[in-house]
């Protein structure tokens, strides 16, 4: 009897061991994926053109999901012609929109390629959407500036820039009218059918 106790000992113990040391399993809870509803028709690309009293210019917006949904990325080229108030600008771009913690808005990273790094609170009501400026890790010294997209059709959009120097108030930028670009599709060739000898 202890000889056949023994033995089953022997037997069970290694497994016993090895479940005792085996290392615990960890999960990191997620945040919830942001709420992207009310901007689901942003995605795509958009052409630019300003207008009004604004200086002469195009731009071109492309604007797409990110990180399985978690964000969703602005890429911009903007080319202006000099006014009264500000200098010529050619300007290229990279946004980053995600969720605020509250959960009431959103956040805005601006990467400019003039090495300028600018956040913005991004409030949608309706139709338009509002790009405040709240500072960034590295903005124009004492500059402000502030946008609102106001949505028109669903195929386009205008969007309002203002400025504001150091110490002194906002001024108007420019308006640009923004227009979807046509998708184009790759012509479909149809297979070829080789006919089938008997």
């Amino acid at each position: 009897m202890k000889l056949r106790a023994l033995m089953l000992f022997l037997l069970f113990a290694p497994a016993a061991l090895a479940a005792r040391d085996k290392s615990p399993t960890y999960r990191i809870p997620l945040p919830p994926k942001p709420d992207f509803s009310s901007l689901v028709w942003l995605l795509g690309d958009w052409t630019g053109q300003t207008a009004g009293h604004s200086p002469s210019g195009e731009l071109h917006l492309s604007i797409s999901y990110g990180l399985d949904q978690r964000v969703i990325l602005f890429k911009e080229e903007i080319s202006l012609a000099a006014t009264t108030e500000a200098p010529a600008a050619k300007e290229s771009s990279i946004g980053v929109l995600s969720r605020d913690p509250s959960g009431h808005s959103f956040l805005f990273q601006l990467y400019s390629s003039t090495g300028f790094i600018t956040c913005y609170r991004v409030d949608v009501s309706g139709s338009e959407i509002d790009f405040n400026p709240i500072g960034g890790p590295e903005p124009p010294p004492g500059w402000l500036s502030r946008r609102i997209l106001q949505r028109s059709d669903i195929d386009g959009f205008t969007e309002t820039v203002e400025l504001a120097p150091p110490q002194r108030p906002f001024f108007y930028y420019y308006t640009a009218i923004f227009t979807r670009a046509a998708r184009t599709e790759k012509a479909k060739t149809p297979p070829s059918h080789k006919a089938e000898s008997k």
